[in-house]
């Protein structure tokens, strides 16, 4: 183990890989995005020229393309955002469809020869904790054959989840830059609504999931005053330390904390484990967990069933993620409730949401992992529905506005079926 700077750490890693053509450097982004090692690339590019950054950016989280700002650089992932866009249009990004708990597998066994990994100070037993994102690291990190190279960080805070001893790195440096911090911002009245919604669906003694976005601050707001419930999400986000301080909440299992400071301090909270994404994304997991309620969210839904969480206007503006993880998991957990959550409309009214049939090539989730959608206007539980009351079913929680429209384009998709 080698103690360096950050900018000789970055000297050295580049000493290490400048036999290879092409290295395959793994990067922890979402809340552990590294941000002094960005900075510190970003200053001396030409030491990475040619290397693929390999890792999972989240839109909304990670809002900096990488091989915008380290000229030569390629990378690879999982999601293509507004902000990796030019990236992904040029080439320079390369998305890989996968859900959550694959892209786990997938850093199990894609060819790396150098890993960064973001941590913690040592803890009370010795350990680098690998903190707010203990999600797909450890995928990584207890591999073999490559160079690992550890940012301490003394603003992350060490949890209870995976972790490693200084030695088991090859490089090792500190960093006391900033972390990335998340707000999904504040409920406007539609999602105020469906948080209402959301609660009602969700019974007493239940274990929540949630994705990002305002569906997730929906999930959690709503289940304000309620006691006894649990969290087994890939993710929690600030409004958890409300649920904590009202103990709603009697256990959290989560791989992400993505917020801001005053979650970071709560992260000690006996309450919480964190565990990798091959725990709580594994759908044997989530089936044996009771009264599993999982709230994630779409771009729009169609009269089939099927929802569109990837494309806009035929542009590939996100990914899958845990998506499907979680609405199948749910599906298959004892009183289990697969929610879709999302407004009935947007731009005014003017453009509905429920749709009467998505593009060619949009299906995100295929009609039978479709279950419960909740829009501001109603909640529509699609389970053991025939076609025809599947439609009516939708039609009835879009906006008023659009529902003749739609009635209208399902009789006639309808007759030629």
């Amino acid at each position: 183990m080698i103690r360096l700077s950050i900018d000789r750490c970055v000297e050295r890693l580049a000493e290490r890989l400048s036999g290879l053509s092409a290295p395959r450097i793994f990067i922890p982004f979402g809340p552990g995005e590294p941000l002094g090692l960005r900075a510190a690339l970003a200053a001396r590019p030409e030491l990475v020229a040619g290397a693929c950054l390999v890792g999972a950016p989240i839109p909304g989280l990670n809002q900096a393309d990488w091989t915008g700002l380290i000229p030569g650089t390629r990378s690879e992932g999982i999601f293509v955002s507004n902000d990796w866009r030019e990236a992904f249009e040029a080439g320079r990004f390369a998305l890989r469809p996968m859900t959550w708990f694959q892209t786990y597998g997938w850093l199990k066994t894609t060819p790396l020869d150098a890993a960064v990994f973001q941590v913690s100070p040592p803890g009370p037993d010795g350990t680098l904790s690998l903190s707010v994102a203990s999600d797909l690291s450890p995928a990584v990190l207890g591999r073999s054959g490559l160079l690992k190279m550890a940012v301490i960080n003394p603003n992350l805070p060490w949890v209870s989840g995976p972790s490693a001893l200084p030695d088991q790195f090859d490089l090792v440096c500190h960093d006391e830059g900033p972390v990335s911090d998340y707000d999904a911002g504040d409920l406007d009245p539609a999602f105020e609504r469906i948080a209402a919604r959301i609660a009602e669906a969700t019974p007493d003694g239940a274990s929540l999931q949630f994705g990002v976005g305002k569906a997730g601050v929906a999930a959690l707001k709503g289940l304000r005053g309620r006691r006894g419930l649990k969290i087994h999400s890939g993710m929690v986000t600030n409004p958890l330390i409300a649920l904590l301080d009202e103990e709603v909440v009697d256990g959290v299992v989560t791989g992400l904390a993505a917020g801001t400071a005053a979650l970071r301090s709560r992260l000690g909270d006996p309450r919480l484990q964190f565990r990798d994404s091959g725990h709580t994304h594994d759908i044997r997991v989530l089936a044996a967990i009771p009264r599993l309620v999982a709230v994630n969210s779409a771009l729009e839904i169609d009269l089939f069933g099927q929802a569109n969480a990837e494309f806009q206007d035929g542009r590939q503006v996100s990914g899958i993620g845990g998506l499907t993880d979680f609405l199948r998991g749910a599906r298959l957990s004892e009183g289990g409730v697969p929610i879709l959550a999302l407004p009935a409309s947007a731009r005014k009214d003017s453009i509905s949401r429920i749709v009467p049939r998505l593009s060619p090539g949009a299906v995100s989730v295929p009609r039978a992992d479709v279950a419960v959608v909740i829009t501001e206007h109603g909640t529509a539980d699609l389970r053991s529905l025939d076609l025809d009351a599947r439609a009516q079913a939708l039609i009835g929680v879009a906006s008023p506005a659009h529902r003749d429209s739609l009635s209208g384009a399902w009789d006639r998709m309808r007759a030629s079926l």
